[in-house]
């Protein structure tokens, strides 16, 4: 795994993902930490004044007319922090935490906070330790940043507060600074706040949903093409010439993606044999690169807002290049708040079109020949049916996640604060709605692969082949009398979040858009 080095001009979403979930060493640059010097020199000038300044010599939000002393500083610093981790609920995933530390320590190595280069030192020999501060669920409003999730993690790097070590034992964070010989930080003016006040949880958990969304999206176009195959329906509806004349980019390459995996196919092309033939397919099959396609364009979007903010300073004040300090409100989670519910709205849709071809499958009267439920002894065997009820359970709880956080707004701080984006809500839902959506696709798979080896006689695409092999190498079973299901259905589930299914069919189709 590489060093992920830190400048000032933001990082790159696998810098993200390098350090959150594998564990990628963090160093800064020269550059940060004469950046860091120069911005903390503007600080200290302006707390050695007798004016106020925000963040500096003042109380905060609604208190931010006291006017504090110089004595009282340090503690005021400290005691934002404190006071402001006031989270609650379950703790929050170690990959989070990793990507909401990480993000606050690339704005401050931007040199717009103000924070002393000591102090961003030991942010990254914290990330470094593989130290995780304990982070509660409920506690962000999106909006003055994500201040009690990013409380907790600046706690930690004070000694206060609790930790989990590299090992995954929860302990003191001051025995885990002690353990990996970390001095813990004595935060000066402005510090304590500008470890708070940033976007850095809402973006760190949209930069892993699109990782995970890239995946699943080239993984549905794979099981809408083999249910189009167990089907017996036509691929002519994916060829170019049609998807040009809408020329919607996500579009194209999922058709272009369902395509390949079809290749070869002895399965498709008979929906015209049938003792009543089809003129076309029903509206799941043959719309899939639509829907698919309008989510990959709305993942672009989102890919775009997120690299944006990647290379942004959320902080206020914040220090400027001709040495001002500048109060704003950059900090507002809007913008990422909007892209983190676009994105469950188009996995919602996914999922609930996926489920609608497995129910397809099932159903006797719409399968095309395929038995009842593709049970062994229908009646004797129950099959898949109650498969399909859990995939629409999963369904019906993705359209509940995919109603807008970012629509609502609580005021809080005495009004001070009275319009905050939700953003940290809406990243939380969409988590839950992608680990459903990988649900929906595993039991999608599983019931398509199972259609395609019922349909004896004809001869499967190369490509589903390979799917079939790998999913019964992964201890996936195939047809036959009924079983305990939910060990097959974790198993497929498994093999599509670890990224097998795309694994399986890549060697046959060449690289998937």
């Amino acid at each position: 795994m590489h060093t992920v080095v830190l400048g000032t001009s933001g990082t790159t979403p696998q810098d993200v993902i390098d350090v959150a979930r594998h564990g990628a060493r963090v160093e800064l640059s020269p550059e940060a930490v004469s950046a860091l010097a120069a911005a903390r020199a503007v600080v200290d000038a302006l707390a050695a004044k007798p004016e106020p300044v925000y963040g500096v010599s003042t109380g905060f939000g609604a208190l931010a007319t006291r006017h504090i002393s110089q004595e009282l500083r340090a503690q005021l610093q400290r005691n934002i922090v404190r006071s402001h981790a006031a989270g609650m609920g379950p703790r929050v995933e170690r990959e989070v935490v990793r990507a909401l530390m990480f993000l606050r320590l690339k704005t401050v190595c931007s040199g717009h906070t103000g924070v002393r280069p000591e102090v961003a030192q030991t942010m990254a020999d914290v990330l470094n330790a593989g130290i995780t501060p304990v982070v509660h669920e409920y506690g962000s409003l999106g909006c003055s940043g994500d201040l009690a999730p990013l409380s907790h993690c600046a706690l930690a790097l004070m000694g206060e507060g609790d930790a989990e070590g590299p090992d995954g034992t929860v302990k003191p964070a001051g025995e885990l600074l002690a353990a990996a010989g970390i001095e813990p930080v004595q935060l000066r003016e402005k510090e304590g706040l500008a470890l708070l006040n940033g976007t850095d949880g809402m973006l760190g958990m949209l930069i892993m949903a699109l990782a995970d969304l890239d995946t699943l999206y080239k993984s549905a176009d794979i099981t809408a093409a083999l249910s189009l195959e167990a089907l017996l329906g036509t691929e002519k509806v994916l060829e170019p010439e049609l998807h040009a004349i809408r020329p919607h980019p996500g579009q194209g390459a999922s058709a272009a993606n369902m395509l390949a995996v079809l290749e070869g196919s002895g399965l498709t092309n008979h929906f015209q044999e049938e003792e009543a033939p089809r003129v076309q397919d029903a509206y799941s099959v043959r719309c899939a690169p639509q829907v698919a396609g309008a989510g990959r364009d709305t993942m672009a979007h989102a890919r775009l807002v997120a690299e944006r903010e990647l290379a942004a300073a959320v902080d206020n004040p914040v220090v400027l290049r001709d040495g001002q300090v500048r109060s704003n409100g950059n900090f507002h989670g809007a913008p990422v708040a909007y892209v983190l519910d676009f994105l469950a709205i188009v996995a919602a849709d996914l999922g609930s079109i996926a489920e609608r071809r497995t129910d397809r499958l099932l159903d006797k009267n719409r399968s095309h020949g395929l038995p009842p439920f593709l049970a062994d002894d229908a009646g004797v065997d129950s099959g898949l049916m109650i498969a399909q009820y859990t995939q629409a359970a999963l369904v019906s709880e993705m359209k509940r996640l995919a109603v807008p956080a970012s629509a609502d707004s609580i005021p809080s701080s005495a009004m001070q604060e009275d319009h905050v984006s939700m953003g940290w809500s809406a990243a939380r839902k969409l988590r839950t709605a992608i680990d459903n959506l990988n649900r929906i696709i595993a039991v999608e798979l599983y019931a398509a692969t199972r259609g395609i080896e019922l349909r004896r006689g004809l001869t499967p695409a190369p490509a589903s082949r390979a799917v079939i092999a790998a999913l019964r190498a992964a201890g996936v079973e195939g047809p036959g009398p009924d079983r305990f299901l939910a060990p097959d259905l974790a198993a497929a589930d498994a093999f599509v979040r670890e990224g097998g299914l795309v694994a399986a069919v890549e060697p046959v189709t060449g690289p998937l858009a």
